[in-house]
């Protein structure tokens, strides 16, 4: 059902409203003020967007449609568009802290831009917007990854970003395009009522849409084997910037994914005997078994803290995707471990965000005040500032998944949301998985705190923005690990709307 009420179509793009005049303010901010004041443009997008969050808190979603269909007013995009903008605005506080970044105004303009595109994609229900949002995100992040023009490996990182998009986008594109043909919709329930009501005789060819539609997907969030672009971007774009592209993108995507496989693709629809649900789920089967194993082993041998954590977030991805093909349970033990599936892949994006943006806010400041990335040079860190090597451990042992930090829980709800749906099996495989990535943050953590450097007595001072944005996170971390219940609960009721 559509509703085209002017002032409840308004109320529900609160968010997207609020980053629109945020990007004016800045773009203003830029103009007006001298260099030397600019960094104060980082508060202003930290503290905008912490407030725009606020919003879809307070807004009561219906599930209904709105903007002619393309925007769907539910719980899932509310949490998902909280998630985005506390991903937005900590991500500010850490560009504050750097010097290449601080005082450019223009950064929090492009970050602002994709921080509207990915709200847009966490609700989007049409595939019009789908790719409109989608392009929203990434085509201000190409620009980012690119944004040191003095370093080339950061434009070369920009360059290779925006080729492997490009071509993901078209595949993507490519792939809606047949699902238009063949039912003559663009919204996804409209889609999924046509393709019930038979439009499509064979089921080759929604198998052949389903892959280049979930090319697109894998893309966005790193999956193997999509994930080619991912170590270089990482370790060549501004640590910022790194950080920004590790968490907001990722979860948008998984929102998007999620709506888009659900409403398109149900339990029901089976096309000459062949059920299409099967069929998608095992393509995130295969591809969350890869991905956690490859982005595992190949973060034993690195050397780069940011080409590490670069393959450490393909074996998130994996680990996510657990909760996505949690969804078959809606065929053996209906809606519930389809529902926690759903929770869990929230619930882990949160949790995710805070981790990884710890883990980046640390690396930003080492970085910027010593120049170099390389786990060996982090030795002594501990002696050098005991809080930077503290948060730094925190957020290791997050996406380690030890307790009490909030990677465990994750983890548990992830792999008990694969246990609730009959994939036990998997479940195993991602234990087994989680042991190997232990080692590789272990490491780190030893590199911290066991070995010595030269520099052991030369100590790293912290900022006041830096220390916030160290102490938000942290405390982030331990409380969601410690006390989970009501965040997963939110989690659950959101994914519940998924299904109604």
């Amino acid at each position: 059902m559509e509703n085209f009420d002017v002032g409840t179509n308004l109320l529900v793009i609160i968010p997207e409203i609020g980053l629109t005049i945020l990007a004016v303010a800045i773009l203003f901010m830029d103009s007006l003020l001298p260099e030397s004041r600019r960094r104060s443009i980082a508060y202003l997008t930290f503290f905008g967007m912490g407030l725009i969050a606020v919003f879809p808190l307070m807004l009561s979603p219906d599930g209904e449609t709105y903007w002619g269909g393309m925007i769907r007013h539910d719980m899932l995009s509310q949490v998902f568009k909280v998630i985005v903008l506390l991903a937005g605005s900590i991500t500010a506080l850490v560009a504050s802290t750097t010097s290449d970044l601080g005082r450019k105004g223009e950064f929090y303009l492009i970050m602002t831009v994709s921080t509207l595109g990915a709200c847009l994609l966490s609700s989007a229900a049409d595939i019009i917007m789908i790719f409109v949002a989608l392009e929203t995100v990434s085509i201000p992040l190409y620009v980012l990854a690119a944004f040191n023009r003095q370093d080339k490996r950061s434009i070369e990182s920009g360059m290779k970003y925006f080729l492997f998009g490009s071509f993901a986008s078209a595949v993507m594109l490519y792939g809606f395009s047949l699902l238009y043909g063949f039912s003559g919709q663009t919204g996804l329930q409209g889609i999924a009522d046509a393709l019930r009501a038979g439009a499509v005789a064979e089921p080759v060819s929604l198998v052949i849409a389903i892959v280049l539609v979930f090319v697109g997907f894998a893309f966005k969030i790193s999956a193997v084997p999509f994930h080619f672009w991912t170590p270089d971007v990482y370790e060549g774009a501004p640590t910022p910037v790194t950080a920004f592209i590790s968490v907001a993108s990722k979860a948008a995507s998984f929102a998007v994914l999620l709506r888009f496989f659900v409403a398109v693709f149900p339990e029901e629809l089976s096309v000459d005997g062949q059920q299409m649900q099967t069929f998608w789920i095992n393509l995130v089967i295969a591809a969350s078994i890869v991905s956690m194993t490859v982005g595992n082993v190949l973060a034993l041998v690195q050397t780069n803290i940011k080409r590490l954590l670069a393959y450490s977030s393909i074996a998130q991805a994996g680990y996510t995707l657990l909760g996505v093909a949690a969804l078959q349970g809606i065929a053996s033990e209906g809606v519930d471990p389809a529902a926690q599936g759903v929770a869990a892949v929230a619930y882990y994006m949160l949790m995710y965000t805070f981790t990884n943006l710890l883990a980046f806010g640390v690396v930003a400041i080492f970085s910027d005040a010593t120049g170099s990335e390389t786990i060996a040079d982090l030795a002594g860190l501990s002696r050098r500032n005991r809080w930077m090597a503290l948060a730094m451990t925190i957020g290791l042992l997050s996406l380690a998944g030890i307790p009490p930090a909030a990677g465990f829980i994750g983890k548990f709800f992830l792999f008990n949301a694969a246990v609730s749906a009959n994939l036990e099996w998997l479940a195993i495989i991602g234990v087994l998985n989680a042991i190997v990535g232990l080692y590789y943050y272990l490491v780190v953590i030893k590199v911290i705190y066991v070995d010595r450097s030269a520099d052991d007595d030369k100590p790293i001072l912290l900022t006041t923005p830096a220390g916030v944005m160290l102490g938000i996170t942290t405390i982030a971390v331990i409380i969601l690990g410690v006390i989970p219940q009501p965040f997963f609960n939110w989690a659950l009721e959101s994914a519940t709307s998924l299904f109604s």
